[in-house]
């Protein structure tokens, strides 16, 4: 009697630990690389959530200079921003913002979470709620990055276009030179809609300055470019690589100096 007690208990236990381990893995299908953190749970984990514009020709994907990266170039798009909507969440996420070195980085979701919580910051922040969306995101930051680059003209085109998504990327868990963090960065990839008359001329507009040898600020680099790190003299920064697949193909490159007033740091 006691033993067909215990072999029923153990079967009911074993069950659960079944239906658990296929429910997490179903709810976390997405970022399962990310739920190897959770055996890990007393560590902190740096995270920034971000959204990168892919514009190109055939083979040939259009990138700006960085600010923080001199002659290094990266594709167009940033750092999402969190609404208030989204705070009482992130708190029980047990999100921490990282310090913050200019206004302009206010409400940035880039900060620090609980190793443990770190599948579940990634489906909030792809759920869509309670943060800028995409194509919000994109808008604001193409404004800034082409006054960035020498073409402000050019934002005046910005206002009214959208965005198609492409793909989702979670880069990491990666180690962190001197850091005792590991570090999770979250990609969404998007393409212009060319459904106006404004995203077309954009479009045209960036790529003629891509081809452009005389402009300093704006390049094209095919996937030859972006595997290798370098287009000629230029570095390709390695979330390039978003761009054509959903994994980096080689190591950061860390920023030689802080973004000046008004200018985003590089994701």
């Amino acid at each position: 009697m006691i033993e067909d007690i215990a072999l029923r208990v153990a079967g009911t236990v074993a069950a659960a630990s079944v239906i658990y381990i296929v429910r997490t893995l179903w709810q976390n299908r997405r970022h399962l690389r990310l739920l190897l953190l959770k055996f890990t749970p007393w560590r902190r984990v740096r995270v920034s959530a971000a959204v990168l514009l892919r514009l190109g020709d055939e083979d040939r994907y259009v990138l700006f200079d960085s600010p923080t990266r001199p002659g290094a170039f990266g594709p167009p798009g940033g750092v999402v921003k969190y609404h208030e909507t989204g705070l009482r969440e992130l708190d029980k996420l047990g999100f921490e913002c990282e310090e913050r070195s200019q206004e302009v980085m206010k409400c940035d979701l880039r900060g620090f979470v609980g190793a443990a919580r770190m599948p579940d910051f990634a489906r909030w922040f792809h759920g869509g709620t309670g943060r800028e969306s995409a194509s919000d995101c994109l808008r604001r930051e193409l404004v800034e990055e082409l006054g960035e680059v020498g073409h402000p003209e050019l934002a005046l085109l910005v206002a009214s276009v959208n965005f198609t998504p492409v793909r989702r990327v979670s880069d990491g868990p990666l180690k962190v030179a001197g850091a005792s963090y590991q570090q999770v960065r979250l990609f969404e990839v998007h393409d212009l809609l060319l459904d106006k008359p404004h995203a077309v001329e954009l479009r045209s507009a960036l790529l003629a300055l891509a081809r452009d040898p005389a402009e300093r600020h704006v390049i094209a680099v095919g996937r030859q470019g972006i595997a290798l790190g370098r287009e000629g003299v230029h570095m390709v920064l390695p979330q390039s690589a978003f761009l054509i697949g959903d994994e980096r193909l080689r190591e950061d490159i860390q920023p030689v100096r802080r973004p000046a007033a008004g200018q985003a740091e590089t994701p």
